[in-house]
């Protein structure tokens, strides 16, 4: 009786994988996570520094508080990434959908001034239909939110300075 030394076939099919970066490319995600019985495959690509989208402009107040002859300084200064307030940055730990407020019409979770505890839900992102909430990664004083309501986040994208 012949014996059969065929090993049990590979679940892995990397056709699937080249196929989901594929997917990415061609529709600009970031990352995509398909499952199939007990095969989950989930594939991702690095967000560059060019991927951030929202940037704070200059406070107006200190342009026209500057004297004329600091006046073409100004202009030059604006292309560099604008100062943040220091502090810690609290980052998205995922890609997704960030919400100021529990509910659309709630008050948001938190405003700047505000002091929050280590752990105090900051925000909301929505992944996959689902809503993760945001803690404070410390105490202390929110001194800049950097996002806007419902607006899209990438991973490790800086969302609020805690001072």
């Amino acid at each position: 009786m012949p014996t059969s030394s065929k090993a049990p076939a590979d679940p892995f099919d990397a056709r699937l994988v080249r196929k989901l970066a594929d997917i990415l490319t061609e529709t600009g995600l970031t990352e995509i996570e398909v499952e199939q019985g007990a095969l989950k495959i989930r594939v991702a690509k690095q967000a560059t520094a060019a991927a951030v989208h929202h940037v704070a402009p200059p406070a107006p107040v200190a342009v026209a508080a500057a004297p004329a002859a600091a006046a073409p300084a100004a202009p030059a200064a604006a292309p560099a990434a604008p100062a943040r307030a220091a502090g810690d940055e609290v980052k998205s730990p995922m890609v997704g959908t960030i919400y100021l407020q529990p509910n659309p019409g709630s008050p948001p979770f938190v405003k700047v001034g505000d002091t929050v505890e280590a752990g105090q839900t900051l925000f909301i992102v929505e992944a996959m239909k689902t809503m993760n909430p945001i803690p404070a990664s410390r105490a202390g004083r929110i001194v800049e939110i950097l996002v806007e309501d419902a607006q899209p986040v990438e991973f490790g994208e800086p969302l609020a300075i805690i001072e």
